[in-house]
């Protein structure tokens, strides 16, 4: 057994421990991997093991990755923030963005669409931890952000997405996890239909999952640390 399939084998020992205690059934909770600066030969192995679901954090990767990856059965989410002059790109490579935070990246991705004749499902990302050096909209602004996003056709909400809060303070973690549940509720009620969130990574999928994440997002744990600075992919990142 390689190590990223023994890797792989311990979170998902993880996940269904997390389901049991939580009363949940394992069937509702999907693992991604997270890829950031990771070869596409490491991501095959993981996606020849029997995972289905990817995150990029970066467009250049996606585009980068997209060809090698093909062969493999999977859907790819794009997990980074999205920058509007990247629309076109991420829109040829990604099935579903999981980072809509404000209704101008959102109007721009509906013109793109309007013009490819395509929809795409998104996630709206929640700052739940309300930390200045993190993505996403505030959460009172979530629902309203929603209802205008569910006037744009060729946008289809499935979830929310957050990271929590980095903290060896269980409480604080959960906190930001149950508010993303409690905007979910929300939009529910309001029609909105975010059946999904995505939240939870290696260090607190427990807490994420006992609060009622459906997507866990994990990368490291899987794949080893990132690679040295000088790698091909992390000069991408600092010159994108």
């Amino acid at each position: 057994m390689s190590e990223i399939s023994y890797n792989l084998a311990a979170i998902h020992k993880r996940m269904e421990l997390a389901c049991k205690n939580a009363n949940r059934d394992t069937a509702v909770v999907k693992l991604l991997l997270a890829t950031k600066t990771i070869s596409a030969e490491k991501i095959k192995i993981a996606l020849g093991a029997g995972e289905t679901l990817i995150g990029e954090n970066k467009v250049q990767e996606l585009k980068e990755k997209f060809d090698e990856l093909k062969k493999n059965s999977h859907q790819t989410h794009f997990i980074g923030h999205l920058q509007s002059n990247k629309i076109k790109e991420v829109l040829k490579f990604a099935d579903c963005i999981q980072t809509v935070d404000r209704l101008s990246l959102a109007e721009k991705l509906q013109q793109r669409l309007e013009f490819e004749n395509k929809t795409i499902d998104i996630f709206l990302q929640v700052n739940t931890s309300f930390e200045k050096s993190k993505f996403g909209m505030e959460p009172q602004n979530a629902l309203q952000l929603a209802l205008q996003v569910s006037h744009l056709n060729r946008l289809k909400i499935k979830g929310l997405m957050t990271i929590g809060l980095f903290s060896a303070e269980e409480q604080k973690v959960r906190k930001c996890f149950q508010l993303l549940k409690k905007i979910q509720l929300q939009l529910l009620q309001n029609q909105i239909n975010a059946e999904e969130l995505s939240m939870g990574m290696s260090g607190d999928l427990e807490i994420a999952i006992e609060e009622g994440s459906t997507i866990i997002r994990v990368g490291t744990a899987i794949f080893g640390k990132r690679p040295h600075p000088d790698s091909h992919y992390w000069n991408e990142k600092i010159s994108h």
